[in-house]
């Protein structure tokens, strides 16, 4: 499936379809010690493979739920782009779970369901829900309503 191109004039258009990744993304180690790095979230569940290994429930290190959401943007904008808006903004998150955990060397990918377009000033608010997909796993690992503008 081609990433889909909408005008931001069709941008009500959204509202009940649905997009899948195409693309599946390993998460890494180095990649969630960059997150905690970043974060200051140096939980030995994330980074410490060995002690992970020996005490995790999930006999080894977990992607931080956090670093599993913020794959959203990279996914969504590899999957949808609106042309015509200046540009786009992350507005924030209307609700958000981590119902499963994303295991470190594990692929993920993500799905999306336009659930609202509401006119705002300047442009256009859309909501998303967003569903990470964990490969081989009966639950996904985030859900979330994503809300981001795009202004004119």
């Amino acid at each position: 499936m081609a990433k889909t191109t909408i005008d931001v004039k069709e941008i009500t258009t959204l509202v009940g379809r649905k997009f899948v990744a195409e693309r599946w993304h390993e998460v890494t180690q180095a990649q969630v010690n960059g997150f905690a790095d970043a974060t200051g979230d140096h939980q030995w569940i994330h980074v410490d493979p060995e002690r992970a290994r020996r005490e995790s429930p999930f006999g080894r290190p977990i992607a931080h739920g956090y670093l599993s959401l913020s794959l959203a943007p990279m996914f969504l904008f590899e999957e949808l782009d609106v042309t015509g808006a200046r540009f786009v903004v992350n507005y924030g998150l209307n609700k958000v779970r981590f119902p499963a955990p994303v295991p470190v060397g594990s692929r993920v990918r993500m799905a999306f369901e336009g659930l609202a377009v509401d006119p705002i000033e300047g442009g256009w608010q859309v909501t998303m829900k967003a569903s990470l997909e964990v490969e081989g796993s009966p639950k996904p690992a985030v859900v979330a309503e994503l809300v981001y503008r795009y202004l004119l």
